[in-house]
């Protein structure tokens, strides 16, 4: 057996003919500058060679729907272990996808509640229980003497006559009934008054408590379940006890069926909420979105839509108007809100609408009917219209808002009638971690009840356990999938595989430090080891300095970026890469070069932006102040409340006042000292774009200028090839059989969309004769395909390419491919390509720019360089404000914000504020902690 996997003559990408030997069975991480060729080797060499090599192994049958994949370039990979990658692009979008359903936790929550719950009835709070005919009868025989009465009801608090069922009861042979609480014979003459409430119950038998009537008892009660439906009352000594074979309240109709797990999942019609289909929300139209503007007249366009007050549906709205008296020209903001619901919402009455005519012929047309409203209009348009630019355009004025019915608990009221400790199922997800591993440790079970849930316990205390140890027990089970950071979801993806406790296993891991506080680091690398330990191989691309120290081994791809890269500069141990001189990375490590601190913060000279009272998620009506003009850091441990004070109370709160529009905002009282700002720019870690046809060089609008350098061109101009002739847009010199795109899509169906090379063009997106174009021997082609860094060079006497090219190679993207396809871009990539872009243009003091961690997946040196850019930005005047976990980034700050003490509920307060040196001195801020060591 191989001790090691021997990758040999890998050429992936920009790897030069490398030969690796990698230990098995250790916790290795593998660094180097952004670019330099780690993911080439770990993802797209080993970790493909390892998922090729597992299809292969499937049947013929199998392979047909997974396709052939392409062997990586390389020549031989020995020692492969099965490979598992862990990655940060692998979050689901699903809106039902939750943190609960991806770590499989909710499914034994779902096995716990329909073994162990009890239903409680929503109405009388009375426990809902269901019995045997076996226990009815126990029931009732522990009365040793007495009358008995067995009724099975028929009927309950229903208007009419019931004829009908007092017939059927005639023929069964049937003598009496209890009608409104009273027994008659059924042979009487029973009279019912048609619009009143009645209540009917069959008496099935009558008799005396004693020796010997076990069997007739059973028998009746039998009967009567039968007849009632499962359900029998039973008076005992005129005592009356309700029995239920089913689960069903003693007091009133509401019961549910067998407890079973499928009640309570919200993916299944069974437990969905009939409403929001397990959903939890729906979308409406938004009455401020819609009307953005209070301040301006609906005869002024205050409507959106409804601007063109030549069109019918404007004639409607006048003529509303019109009947019940209302002025179309004062604000709207002055009209009274039953005045401004007749537009949006209707009106109740009939309304003489005349369309149309002219008085000499004209067509005239003339209708009495309820008006619509335009909110009713736009709701109806959006579930009946098939064209998908209408419902996009209504998707404008849309909003989430909990779904009426289940208020966003997604399951019916049968599911959330079961309750474990006074709590349901819903309830308990929405606890964060580590207080449901708390609940259910310190919950009081019977025995009965501690034997069944035995082994269901343990997996979810277990689990739990897991993503309390990887740093996320403030997440809640609740939360949605697609809200998850790359790399809160990659380290759940790592405590699902902790509880698969596999063996023998390569894992492949992409940065899993980020998002990460320095304080819960030791969790995840716990966690690492433990994983190791396992006898599983760990790989792990990373720049965090504590997990290469506590690493087995450290291989160093370098020395530089792109062209430059794909080398190995050094592979050993931390002790090793310390003394070693060429390794940039060791020499980062033992602090020959360093990101240095700033011998002067800026000073707060220009005052502060006030948000007052923020509420949003974990956050305690906090006040915040952020300097203008210098450079601010909010930072905290995970979970703390950073991105809802930043994202959705600063960002979307400035968006709305500067912008004048209405996008939904964290909750929040104002901001105030807002008013030299007249641009805010958020640049945050989402793509550039969602398909191959997005690309850095689109996205930052330097393809427009070398297609104009190809357009001037001789053989263009001879041609008669204008700009667009280089566009891979637009019909004329792109590839018809691609579109452009260079790959062709393959949908999967239930598998994710595959991209293949065109088999016309090979990928290069244009027809031969646009190729045969060439500006300094390159085409069009060949330019898409050289790196960021090349590029500078290529069109170094084009300033006004050249400017750009340099602007994203200064934020550490010359590694990237000019053409490179926004899909194959991490968040951290998309980041820095849209501040790339936003720095071509003029930097002023009235422009707020907010970053979130824009350090994710940049080596130390990268980061040095980054941060010059963001000082650059801020000595021009701009104010910044960035979420970062980064000390790098942190000790620089002008001003920092930490939030804390904990995530979660634990979180949302202000724990300490000012420089980098104040924030060390206080004792009760975790991020001081760590500063001191860097600020020495």
């Amino acid at each position: 057996m191989l001790h090691d996997i021997y990758v040999k003559g890998a050429k992936e990408n920009n790897l030069k003919n490398l030969d690796i030997r990698i230990p098995k069975n250790k916790f290795v991480v593998m660094t180097g500058l952004s670019g330099s060729g780690k993911s080439s080797l770990a993802f797209d060499t080993i970790y493909k060679e390892g998922q090729r090599r597992y299809v292969e192994s499937l049947s013929a049958y199998a392979r047909q729907f997974l396709g052939n994949m392409e062997k990586p370039n390389v020549e031989s990979i020995e020692g492969l272990s099965p490979a598992i990658s862990i990655d940060q692009k692998t979050t689901s979008k699903n809106p039902r996808s939750t943190v609960g359903t991806v770590t499989e936790i909710y499914d034994y929550l779902r096995l716990l509640f329909a073994r162990i719950g009890t239903p409680i009835c929503p109405t009388h709070g009375v426990e809902i229980t269901g019995q045997s005919i076996e226990e009815m009868t126990d029931k009732v025989l522990e009365y040793n003497e007495g009358r008995v009465i067995i009724l099975a009801p028929l009927v309950k608090e229903r208007k009419g006559t019931h004829v009908k069922t007092l017939d059927q009861l005639r023929k069964e042979g049937y003598v009496r009934a209890r009608v409104n609480g009273e027994v008659y014979d059924l042979d009487d003459d029973i009279n019912l008054e048609k619009n009143k409430r009645h209540t009917i119950e069959v008496v099935v038998d009558r008799l005396r408590l004693k020796e010997g009537v076990r069997s007739r008892l059973f028998d009746s009660l039998e009967t009567a379940a039968k007849k009632g439906e499962g359900k029998v009352l039973v008076l005992i000594n005129d005592e009356e006890h309700v029995f239920s074979e089913h689960y069903a309240c003693p007091h009133c109709d509401f019961s549910i069926g067998d407890l079973e797990p499928r009640l309570f999942s919200f993916n299944a019609p069974y437990g969905a909420c009939p409403t929001c289909h397990g959903l939890g929300h729906s979308r409406k139209i938004d009455p401020d979105l819609l009307i953005p503007d209070k301040t301006i007249s609906i005869e002024d366009g205050a409507i959106k839509g409804w601007q063109n007050t030549d069109t019918y549906g404007f004639s409607m709205i006048r003529q509303v108007a019109k009947h019940y008296g209302v002025d179309l020209n004062q604000p709207v903001k002055a009209m009274k809100q039953k005045e401004l619901d007749l537009f949006l919402y209707g009106t109740k009455e009939r309304i003489h609408f005349k369309f149309g005519g002219n008085g000499r012929g004209g067509y005239r047309h003339e209708n009495v009917a309820k008006y619509e409203g335009v909110i009713n209009n736009l709701e109806r348009r959006y579930i009946e219209t098939t064209s998908r630019f209408m419902r996009e355009w209504i998707e404008n004025y849309m909003a989430e808002v909990p779904c009426p019915t289940c208020q966003g608990k997604k399951l019916n009221d049968k599911a959330l009638s079961v309750k474990i400790g006074q709590r349901d199922i819903i309830e308990v997800t929405d606890m964060a971690v580590k207080e449901i591993i708390q609940f259910f440790q310190q919950l009081t079970l019977s025995d009965k009840d501690q034997k069944i849930s035995e082994m269901a316990l343990k997996e979810v205390i277990e689990r739990l356990s897991f993503l309390d140890n990887v740093g996320l027990n403030y997440l809640t089970l609740s939360r949605q999938a697609a809200t998850l950071s790359g790399g809160e979801s990659q380290r759940i993806r790592l405590a699902t595989q902790i509880g698969s406790q596999l063996t023998g296993v390569l894992y492949v891991l992409d940065e899993p430090s980020i998002g990460l506080h320095q304080r819960d680091n030791h969790k995840l690398i716990t966690t690492l080891k433990k994983m190791r330990d396992l006898g599983n191989t760990l790989l792990v691309v990373e720049h965090d300095e504590e997990t290469m120290y506590e690493a087995d081994q450290i291989i160093d791809i370098g020395p530089g970026a792109g062209i430059y890269g794909g080398e190995v500069t050094f592979q050993g141990t931390v002790e090793e890469i310390l003394k070693d001189t060429k390794s940039i990375t060791g020499k980062y490590l033992s602090k020959q070069l360093q990101i240095d601190v700033p011998q002067t913060r800026r000073s707060h000279e220009r005052g502060y932006i006030e948000l007052l009272g923020a509420r949003q998620n974990n956050l305690k009506n906090i006040d915040v102040q952020i300097p203008k003009g210098v450079l601010n850091v909010i930072t905290g441990v995970s979970g703390s409340g950073k991105s809802s004070l930043v994202n959705e109370c600063l960002y979307k709160g400035l968006h709305n006042i500067i912008y004048r529009k209405k996008i939904p905002q964290g909750d929040f009282d104002a901001i105030k000292n807002i008013d030299q700002f007249e641009k805010i720019i958020n640049i945050d870690q989402s793509p550039i774009g969602r398909t191959p046809r997005s690309n850095p060089a689109t996205y930052t609008k330097v393809f427009d200028d070398i297609r104009d350098i190809f357009a001037m061109t001789n053989e263009a101009k001879m041609r008669g090839y204008k700009k667009g002739r280089f566009s891979f847009n637009v019909k004329g010199g792109r590839c018809e059989t691609c579109s452009g795109d260079g790959l062709i899509k393959i949908e999967m169906h239930f598998l994710p969309d595959v991209y293949v090379p065109c088999e016309v063009c090979n990928g290069k997106r244009y027809n031969s004769e646009t190729l045969e174009v060439k500006y300094k021997g390159k085409n069009i082609s060949d330019v898409l395909d050289m790196t960021i860094e090349e590029s500078v060079e290529f069109f170094k006497n084009i300033p006004k390419a050249k400017r750009k090219l340099e602007t994203l190679n200064n934020v550490g993207l010359g590694y990237l491919k000019l053409g490179q396809p926004a899909t194959t871009l991490s968040g951290g990539e998309a980041q820095r390509v849209k501040l790339a872009k936003e720095l071509h243009k003029r930097i002023t003091e009235n422009t707020l720019y907010i970053l979130d961690e824009p350090t994710t997946g940049l080596h130390a040196d990268d980061v040095k360089r980054l941060l010059q850019v963001i000082q650059h930005i801020v000595d021009m005047g701009a104010t910044v404000v960035i979420i970062e976990h980064n000390l790098d980034v942190i000790k620089v700050a002008d001003h920092i914000i930490d939030l804390g003490p904990e995530g979660g509920d634990m979180g949302g307060e202000v724990i300490a504020t000012g420089t980098p040196e104040e924030v060390a001195a206080n004792p009760q801020s975790y991020t001081g902690e760590y500063l001191k060591k860097v600020l020495r």
